[in-house]
Formats: C-alpha cells, sequence, structure tokens
C-alpha cells in the first residue's frame, strides 16, 4: 500500500510509461483494493522500499514455515508487525482520503485533487 495518494499518483507519473487515462485507471483500481484493506491478514505500507522489502520476505517466510510445519520466532515477530491490527491506525488516513474521493466521484473517473 503506499504511504498516501498523492505518493501513488507521484510514483506513477515518475514512470512516464503510462498515459493520464491509465494512470487515473491505475488510481482508481487502488483506490478499491485498498478500501477492501480489512480482508487481508497483512499489510505492507511501502514508504520505504527496503523496509517493505524486508518485511515482505518476513511474512512470505513465516508463513511458509508455519505452513511446513515449522517456525522461526525472529521472522514471526517480524511478520506479526505487518497484521492488520498492528497498521490499522497508521491505514486510516490512507483511507480516509481515498473514502473522500470515492465520496466526490472520482472512482467513476473524474480527477479532483485531493492532496
Amino acid at each position: 500500500m503506499p504511504p498516501n495518494r498523492s505518493e501513488l499518483e507521484q510514483r506513477l507519473r515518475k514512470r512516464s510509461l503510462d498515459a493520464e487515462e491509465v494512470i487515473q485507471r491505475r488510481l482508481v483500481t487502488a483506490s478499491r483494493e485498498i478500501e477492501n484493506y480489512q480482508k487481508y491478514d497483512y499489510i505492507l505500507v511501502n514508504d520505504r522500499l527496503e523496509d517493505s522489502v524486508d518485511a515482505l520476505k518476513a511474512v512470505l517466510l513465516s508463513e511458509r514455515l508455519k505452513r511446513s510445519g515449522r517456525e522461526d520466532g525472529t521472522l514471526n515477530a517480524e511478520a506479526d508487525l505487518c497484521r492488520l491490527d498492528q497498521v490499522r491506525d497508521r491505514l486510516q488516513p490512507i483511507c480516509n482520503l481515498l473514502e473522500n474521493r470515492c465520496q466526490r466521484g472520482v472512482t467513476q473517473g473524474e480527477s479532483n485533487e485531493v492532496d
């Protein structure tokens, strides 16, 4: 999950790979996915790439070990930091911004700025 909508849009534009229509569609898709954050066991807020990569590795390895009947306390502790109940407060501002955009009709194709 991006740390905020502005950052996501900036990252998409910085790539200079997509047309405006594609960027807007990706922002709408991201909004819809983020609106369903409660359905996920783990949430990564990608504000620092190195930290996000380390967290993702910990989650994947921890889950793989659990499924194979083995566990690693250190990996489990690192992965647990990404569990929804641990990051819920951090997600609220992101979700609020996206909710405001949805209420204003942006998910239907408008391009009003929030940030």
